[in-house]
C-alpha cells in the first residue's frame, strides 16, 4: 500500500490534521486514516470509541463541513477512516487554504490561492474585472485591426463587426457588469502595464548565461506584442542560413517561421500574467529558448501536451480573441503545428519542459550563428557539440581545449575532432603556434 491523492496515514490523532482535511476537500476528496504508520501497517487507536463522537463535530466546528467518520477493524486493530467529498466551494482552516497534491498537503498562498478561489467561484484570472477603466480608454489601433483579423478570418458575423467599440467588446464577452474584463485590457488597452505588472516580452542575444550582448522589450497590447515580437525576432536575432540550388539562393531559418509564430503565440495566450514576470526569449548561438510564467492544467505532463489533447486555455477569454482574429485554433493544436512547421522545414522539433517556474520551449538549431550568418553543423560533426564549441569560442577565443571539455561534459578528444571538422568546413582557424595559440570563429 502506498499513499497518494486520495489517501494519508497518521498515526494517531492531532488537531493540525484538520489542514490534511482541508487539503482533501479543495482537491478531489479523498480519505484520512488514523491508526496506520508510514508504512501503512495498522498500529490501531486506542481512543477510537471517543473520536468517532468527538471528529464529526471539531470538523464542522472547524472547517464547517460534515464528512463520513467510520470505524474499521484491520488485523485485530481498530482504525478510523475519514472520508472527504470534494467540495465545490473553498474550505479554509482558521483563514488558511491547503490542497492535496499528489501525497503531499501544500498551503496556498499568493497567485496560486488567487487562481484557486477564483476556480472554485467559476472565474479565470483574465475574466476578474478591472475598475477605473473603459472602452473610451481602449486602443482604437488595437480595436481596428482586431475588426480587420475578424473579417479576414470570418469567425465572427459581419453584423458584429460592424457595431461599435462598446458592442463589439460586449459580443465579445469581454465585460462583467459595468467593468472591463482583464482580458479587454490585455487585449485592448494601449499600455496594460498600467493595470497587469510584467505584461510585456522580452528578448535578449547571449554569449553565456552571464553575457547578454544586446535586448529588446515589446511593449502595447497583445496582437502588437505578438505581432512585434515575431517581427524582431525574424529581422534582428533569427539569422537565414544561406545554401544554393544550382544558381538560386536559398535562404533557411534556423526556426520555421510557422514555427516561431505559434511558440509566441502560445506564449502570450498561455502566460500566467499574475506572475508579474515578462515572457523571456533568449537567443544563442546554437538554440532559442521561450520562458513563459505559466503552468500546464492540473494532470497533464508535457507527454500529453506534444500529444493530441483537448483545447485548455490558460485565459479562456484572451484565446477566444485570438481565435476569432483568425490567429489560433481552438482546437489545441498549436503544439503539433510546431511540431509539424519543424519537419516540414527538416529542423529540430523543439523541446518542452515544465518547471515550478513556468514553461520552457527550446530550439536546438541544425545551425550555429557566427557573426551576422548561419553556418551548418549537420554531416559527420555532432550540430550540438559544434553549437557550443562555437558559443563558447567566440564568448572567449582564449578557452582551452581542456576547459571546452569540462564545460560541455565530454572529453578532450571529443573537442579535437569536433574542432578539426569545424576547420574543414572552415567555420574555425587556428591562430598562433601549436602550442600557445588559440581558436577562433572564421567571420
Amino acid at each position: 500500500m502506498k499513499e497518494h491523492q486520495h489517501v494519508e496515514w497518521k498515526e494517531s490523532w492531532r488537531d493540525e490534521y484538520l489542514k490534511w482535511i482541508s487539503g482533501f476537500a479543495n482537491a478531489e476528496g479523498g480519505v484520512l486514516i488514523i491508526g496506520r504508520n508510514d508504512k501503512g501497517q495498522a498500529v490501531g487507536v486506542p481512543d477510537a470509541k471517543k473520536l468517532l463522537v468527538d471528529l464529526p463535530n471539531k470538523i464542522r466546528d472547524v472547517l464547517g463541513i460534515v464528512v463520513a467518520v467510520n470505524l474499521k477493524r484491520v488485523t485485530g486493530k481498530e482504525t478510523i477512516d475519514i472520508v472527504v467529498e470534494p467540495y465545490p466551494y473553498p474550505v479554509s482552516y482558521k483563514g488558511e487554504y491547503h490542497v492535496r497534491s499528489g501525497s503531499t498537503k501544500q498551503e496556498l498562498k499568493g497567485a496560486a490561492l488567487d487562481r484557486f478561489l477564483l476556480k472554485k467561484q467559476g472565474k479565470r484570472w483574465d475574466s476578474v474585472p478591472v475598475p477605473h477603466v473603459g472602452v473610451k480608454d481602449l486602443s482604437r489601433p488595437a480595436i481596428d485591426g482586431f475588426r480587420k483579423r475578424a473579417r479576414q478570418s470570418r469567425r465572427l458575423d459581419a453584423a458584429v463587426l460592424r457595431e461599435s467599440a462598446r458592442g463589439l467588446i460586449e459580443k465579445l464577452h469581454l465585460r462583467d457588469g459595468t467593468y472591463l474584463k482583464r482580458a479587454a485590457v490585455l487585449l485592448f488597452h494601449p499600455d496594460p502595464e498600467r493595470f497587469v505588472t510584467g505584461a510585456f516580452v522580452k528578448i535578449g542575444f547571449f554569449r553565456t548565461n552571464a553575457d547578454l550582448l544586446y535586448h529588446d522589450e515589446i511593449h502595447g497590447d497583445l496582437f502588437t506584442q505578438v505581432e512585434k515580437t515575431i517581427d524582431v525576432l525574424l529581422t534582428k536575432y533569427l539569422k537565414a542560413g544561406i545554401s544554393y540550388q544550382g544558381i538560386q539562393r536559398v535562404e533557411t531559418l534556423a526556426v520555421p517561421e510557422a514555427a516561431l509564430r505559434e511558440a509566441v503565440l502560445n506564449a502570450v495566450i498561455h502566460k500566467d500574467y499574475a506572475s508579474a514576470a515578462p515572457i523571456q526569449i533568449s537567443m544563442y548561438a546554437d538554440k532559442l529558448m521561450i520562458w513563459n510564467p505559466g503552468e500546464l492544467p492540473q494532470d497533464w505532463t508535457v507527454a500529453k501536451l506534444t500529444d493530441k489533447h483537448p483545447s485548455r486555455p490558460f485565459n479562456p477569454d484572451v484565446a477566444n480573441a485570438f481565435f476569432r482574429a483568425g490567429m489560433i485554433e481552438a482546437w489545441g493544436r498549436g503544439i503539433e503545428r510546431i511540431l509539424q512547421a519543424c519537419r516540414a522545414a527538416g529542423t529540430s522539433a523543439p523541446e518542452f519542459r515544465s518547471e515550478q517556474s513556468g514553461l520552457w520551449a527550446e530550439f536546438a538549431f541544425n545551425q550555429v550563428v557566427t557573426g551576422t550568418t548561419l553556418v551548418k553543423t549537420s554531416g559527420k560533426t555532432s550540430g550540438k557539440t559544434s553549437g557550443n564549441i562555437l558559443a563558447h569560442l567566440m564568448a572567449n577565443p582564449d578557452v582551452t581545449i581542456p576547459e571546452l571539455a569540462r564545460m560541455l561534459g565530454t572529453t578532450e578528444r571529443s573537442i579535437e575532432r569536433n574542432l578539426r571538422q569545424l576547420r574543414q568546413q572552415n567555420i574555425v582557424r587556428r591562430v598562433g603556434p601549436a602550442k600557445g595559440g588559440h581558436w577562433e570563429v572564421v567571420k
